[in-house]
C-alpha cells in the first residue's frame, strides 16, 4: 500500500479500517476458493488418481514385500507421508499459479495501489492455498482408509500440522510467484526443491534405515519434520522431535511471510 493510501486511510475510524479490510480478505479468499472449486476436475481430481496410484504401487505391491516398518505395516507407515505429499504440493502450486496469474494478467497492481493492507492480500491468498491443501488432504485421507487403517494418536497434532505445513508452502507459492518472470518460472521450485525435499524427507521410509551420516543429512530437510509430526498425529511414532517440528514451522511461516510482506511492500517484480 503506497504512503498516499495509508495517509488517507488514516482518516477514517479504526472500525472502518478493520471492518473494509474483512471484507476485501473475505472477497480474495472467496475468489481464491471458488477458483479451485469450479475447475475441481483439473485441481482436485489429478491429486486424487496419483496418490491412489502411490498406494497401489508401494504399498500394496512393493509394500507386502518390505514387510513392517517402525512397528506398523508399510502401508499404515506410508499413508502419512503421502498425504502430506499432497498437502504440501496443492497448496504450493494452488497459491503460485494464481498470484502469478494475476501478476501476468496486471490485475495484482490494482490491489497493491489500493487502501488494501499488504497483510490482507498476503492472507487471502494463503487462505486459498490452505484451503485447497486441506481438501486435497480430506480426498487423499479417504483414499487411504480404502487401503488400511489411520488410528488417530492425536487429532490437535494432525489437524495443526496440516494447517501449518499449508499455511507455510502457500506463502512460498507467493514469494515464487513474485520472482517468477514467466509461467516456466513457477515450476523451478517445485521440481528442482520441492520434490526432491519431499521424496527424501520420511516419506517412503524411515531415516533409521540410514547409516549415520545420512541420517545427519537427512536431518537437514525442513519437510522431514512437517511428515514426521503429522506421522506421529496419526501413528504417534517419529524420527525427530516434535516440538522441534513446531517451533521450525513456526519459524519458517513468520520469516517468509515477514520477506512476502516485505516483496509485497516494495512491489518487487509487481510493479512495471
Amino acid at each position: 500500500m503506497s504512503d498516499r493510501f495509508a495517509a488517507e486511510g488514516q482518516r477514517y475510524p479504526r472500525s472502518v479500517r478493520l471492518r473494509a479490510s474483512w471484507v476485501a480478505l473475505k472477497t480474495i479468499a472467496f475468489k481464491e476458493t471458488n477458483r479451485y472449486l469450479r475447475i475441481w476436475i483439473q485441481t482436485l481430481v489429478p491429486p486424487a488418481i496419483t496418490m491412489t496410484l502411490y498406494f497401489v504401487i508401494f504399498g500394496a505391491l512393493i509394500g507386502e514385500r518390505i514387510g513392517p516398518m517402525g512397528g506398523y505395516s508399510y502401508m499404515e507407515y506410508i499413508a502419512p507421508g503421502i498425504i502430506m505429499l499432497a498437502i504440501i504440493t496443492n497448496s504450493y502450486n494452488n497459491v503460485v499459479s494464481s498470484f502469478f496469474g494475476a501478476k501476468f494478467q496486471r490485475h495484482i497492481e490494482e490491489l497493491l495501489v489500493s487502501p488494501m493492507p499488504n497483510l490482507v492480500i498476503l492472507t487471502g491468498y494463503v487462505v486459498g492455498g490452505v484451503g485447497r491443501g486441506l481438501c486435497v488432504g480430506a480426498i487423499v485421507t479417504v483414499i487411504a482408509l480404502m487401503f488400511t487403517s489411520l488410528p488417530i494418536h492425536n487429532w490437535a497434532i494432525t489437524l495443526s500440522v496440516v494447517v501449518l505445513t499449508a499455511t507455510l508452502f502457500s506463502i512460498g507459492g507467493v514469494i515464487n510467484a513474485i520472482y517468477a518472470q514467466k509461467f516456466d518460472d513457477i515450476a523451478i521450485i517445485p521440481t528442482f526443491v520441492l520434490t526432491p525435499l519431499t521424496y527424501l524427507g520420511g516419506v517412503f521410509y524411515s531415516i533409521s534405515l540410514l547409516p549415520e551420516f545420512w541420517q545427519a543429512v537427512s536431518l537437514a530437510n525442513p519437510i522431514l519434520y512437517m511428515v514426521n509430526a503429522f506421522r506421529f498425529g496419526i501413528l504417534g511414532s517419529a524420527d525427530v522431535n516434535i516440538v522441534f517440528s513446531y517451533v521450525m514451522m513456526i519459524a519458517f511461516i513468520i520469516g517468509l511471510g515477514g520477506f512476502a510482506l516485505y516483496l509485497l511492500r516494495r512491489g518487487t517484480g509487481l510493479r512495471s
